[in-house]
């Protein structure tokens, strides 16, 4: 893998985890609040779309509860003895 390689990938993680994740968000929000109006009605609304926000912002928290729980692994392994994820141990 050249150096070039190696810079591209970093960078469309980084833009998939960095801008993605939080584009997500926003796009659950835009789900869930679909229906009310800047003045505080409410209209019709779209079940379908709440729950569509509801998964959105479920599965954010997910990625974000992964990710924390696989930058600690090791201090998790070292101090309980217990293995997170079954690889990735050195």
């Amino acid at each position: 893998m050249t150096v070039a390689e190696s810079i591209l990938r970093v960078f469309i993680i980084g833009l998939v985890f960095g801008a993605g994740l939080p584009a997500l968000f926003a796009l659950g929000l835009r789900f869930w609040a679909n229906g009310y109006n800047a003045d505080g009605t409410v209209t019709n609304h779209n079940p379908a779309l709440k729950a569509l926000g509801a998964f959105l912002f479920a599965f954010v928290s997910l990625a974000i509860i992964v990710g924390i729980l696989w930058i600690t692994r090791q201090t998790i392994l070292y101090h309980f003895h217990v293995k997170i994820f079954p690889f990735g141990y050195k």
